[in-house]
C-alpha cells in the first residue's frame, strides 16, 4: 500500500471539510522558524516519517517560540528512523483539546467490505485498549451503519451538538477514504476542542497500489508499500520498471550502513521471491548487512538486469555484490549474465562478487560471467542451482576484504559520441559502432549481432529495419559482451538510466 505523510493526508481531509490545525511543512531550520512565526506559538513540531510512536522516538516537540521550533527542527531533521533520515517536519498550532477520539477506516479482507473502528479515547497506546474500540459495519454504497455509529458515540458522554459534529466527521472520513481508494485512513486523535470545533490532529493514509494511477493529484512516487519515503534510487528503479515490462524489477533500499558487528554492507540481487528470501537469509546468517533488496525475475531483458545492477552499484560503502535467487527459475539466465557483465565492465567493478544463476541455460550464463570477469580486478564467481545459497554465502565471506565500493561514472569507449562514429537508436538508448575500426572487425561483429548488422561496402549498416532494431537491446548487449570477451572492439550499447547520477 502506498503511504502518504501526515501533512499530505491532512490536505485531503481539509479539502473534504474536516478541520486540521494550521500548519506548515519545513525542510530546514530556517523554514521551521518561519513556519512557527506564521502559525503562531505555542506550537508543535513533528517529524514526517512512516512510523508510529514518534513521541517516544523524540520526534514530537512542544515549543513556545519560533527559535525553539528551529532548534527542534535542527535536532529532528536528519535523525534516522527505520534506517533512513528524516527530511521534513510539520510545524502546527496547538489546539485546545477537550476530548480525544480514535477513528480508523480499513478494508476487512475477510468480510470483503470496509469497516470503521471508533474509540472514545485517542492518542498513543490505543492498541492496548482494544476493549474500548467499537466496530462499525460499513457498505461501499451507503457508508457506516447509522445505528452502529450512534451506539458507538452514546457512551462518549458528548452533548447533542458535539455528538452530531463527531458523527459528521466520521462519515466524511469514510467518504474521503472511498473517493481516494484508500486501504486505510486513521485519525488519532480526532478531537473536540474547548471552543466547540472537531479537528483531526494526526492522520495516517495508505492508498491501494492498484489505484494509484487514478490519483495523480496525490503525488505518489511509487505505487508500492515501503516502510520509508521513496529514496532517489528507488525512484530511479521504479521508473526503469515502468518503462520496461519484460520481466520484473523490484528494488528497495534497506540499510545505508553496516550494522554494528557486521562483516560489511552487501548489494543484494535476487531472482524469484522464495529463492531470494532464502538467499537473503543465507548472506545475513553469514554475518553481513543487506543494503537493498532487488528482484529481477520473470525472464527479464538483459537491459533490465543491466540497469538493476547499475542501481545497486550506485550505493556507496558496499563490501561486495551478492546475487542469488531461485535455483529453478523458468528464465533464460544467459540474458541476466549479459546484463550483469555489461554493468560490471562499465563501472570497473573492484569488489568481490558472487552470483548464483540457477535455472535455464545456467551453464552458458556462468561461462559468460567468468569470461567477462577476466578484465576486471574484482573476483567474480558464478554458481549454479546445485550450489545452495549457504555455500555461496560462505564463499562470499572468504572473498570479502577491507575494500569498500565507491560509485563511479560508467565508462564509455572513446568512439562513443565521436564524429565519424555510426549510431542507431534503440529502446532507451543507442547502438554505437566505430566506423574507423569497422573494416578490421566487421566480420566478427556481424557474426555476433544475431543478424541485426551487416557490412555495406565497408560501412556498418542495419540488416533489419530501424523499427525492428528498437526492441533488440538485449541482443545488442549480447553482441557487445561477446565481442569484448573475444577481444573485438568497435561496438557499444549506450543505455539511459534517467535520474541516475
Amino acid at each position: 500500500m502506498a503511504r502518504l505523510h501526515e501533512y499530505q493526508g491532512k490536505e485531503i481531509l481539509r479539502g473534504a471539510g474536516i478541520l486540521t490545525p494550521n500548519g506548515r511543512v519545513a525542510r530546514s531550520v530556517d523554514e521551521a522558524r518561519r513556519a512557527a512565526e506564521t502559525v503562531g506559538c505555542p506550537c508543535v513540531v513533528k517529524i514526517q516519517a512512516w512510523t508510529t510512536g514518534r513521541a517516544a522516538l523524540g520526534g514530537v516537540a512542544m515549543v513556545k517560540t519560533p527559535d525553539e521550533a528551529g532548534e527542534a527542527a535542527r535536532r529532528m531533521l536528519g535523525m534516522v528512523v527505520g534506517n533512513f533520515p528524516v527530511r521534513e517536519v510539520l510545524v502546527e498550532e496547538r489546539a485546545p483539546i477537550a476530548r480525544e477520539f480514535f477513528v480508523s477506516y480499513s478494508i476487512d479482507d475477510r468480510a470483503r467490505a470496509p469497516v470503521l473502528l471508533l474509540a472514545a479515547s485517542g492518542g498513543s497506546g490505543v492498541e492496548d485498549r482494544a476493549a474500548e474500540v467499537k466496530r462499525i459495519a460499513c457498505t461501499v454504497g451507503s457508508g457506516p451503519d447509522e445505528a452502529g455509529l450512534t451506539a458507538a458515540l452514546e457512551s462518549a458522554g458528548l452533548d447533542a451538538g458535539a455528538k452530531r459534529a463527531v458523527a459528521a466527521a466520521v462519515r466524511t472520513l469514510f467518504d474521503v477514504a472511498k473517493s481516494n481508494e484508500a486501504r486505510s485512513l486513521e485519525i488519532n486523535p480526532l478531537v473536540t476542542t474547548a471552543d466547540g470545533r472537531v479537528m483531526a490532529l494526526d492522520c495516517r493514509v495508505t492508498i491501494d497500489d492498484a489505484a494509484v494511477f487514478r490519483h495523480p493529484e496525490l503525488g505518489i512516487d511509487i505505487a508500492r508499500e515501503l516502510d520509508h519515503p521513496p529514496t532517489d534510487l528507488e525512484r530511479v528503479a521504479y521508473r526503469v520498471e515502468q518503462e520496461d515490462h519484460r520481466g520484473t524489477f523490484f528494488f528497495a533500499q534497506m540499510n545505508t550502513k553496516a550494522a554494528e558487528g557486521s562483516k560489511g554492507l552487501v548489494g543484494f540481487h535476487g531472482a524469484g521471491g522464495g529463492g531470494s528470501m532464502m538467499s537473503m537469509d543465507a548472506i545475513t546468517n553469514a554475518g553481513f548487512t543487506i543494503a537493498n533488496f532487488t528482484d529481477t525475475s520473470g525472464n527479464p531483458s538483459a537491459a533490465k538486469v543491466y540497469r538493476a545492477a547499475r542501481v545497486i552499484l550506485s550505493q556507496p560503502g558496499l563490501c561486495g555484490y551478492f546475487g542469488s535467487g531461485s535455483g529453478v527459475a523458468s528464465q533464460e539466465q544467459f540474458w541476466s549474465a549479459y546484463g550483469l557483465a555489461k554493468a560490471f565492465w562499465e563501472v570497473e567493478l573492484d569488489i568481490p562478487t558472487v552470483i548464483r544463476l540457477g535455472g535455464n541455460t545456467e551453464d552458458r550464463a556462468v561461462e559468460i560471467l567468468h569470461e567477462s570477469a577476466k578484465g576486471l580486478s574484482a573476483p567474480i564467481e558464478g554458481y549454479k542451482k546445485s550450489d545452495p545459497p549457504a555455500k555461496i554465502a560462505a564463499r562470499f565471506a572468504e572473498l570479502v576484504s577491507s575494500r569498500v565500493w565507491t560509485p563511479r561514472r560508467a565508462r564509455r569507449p572513446g568512439f562513443v559520441g565521436r564524429e565519424g562514429a555510426v549510431s542507431f537508436p534503440i529502446k532507451g538508448g543507442r547502438l554505437w559502432v566505430d566506423a574507423g575500426r569497422w573494416k578490421g572487425s566487421a566480420a566478427e561483429i556481424v557474426a555476433r549481432s544475431s543478424g541485426l548488422l551487416r557490412d555495406d561496402a565497408g560501412r556498418p549498416a542495419l540488416a533489419v529495419t530501424a523499427e525492428e532494431l528498437m526492441g533488440k537491446d538485449s541482443e545488442l548487449i549480447a553482441c557487445e559482451v561477446e565481442c569484448r570477451n573475444a577481444g573485438v572492439e568497435g561496438v557499444f550499447v549506450e543505455l539511459e538510466i534517467p535520474g541516475l547520477q
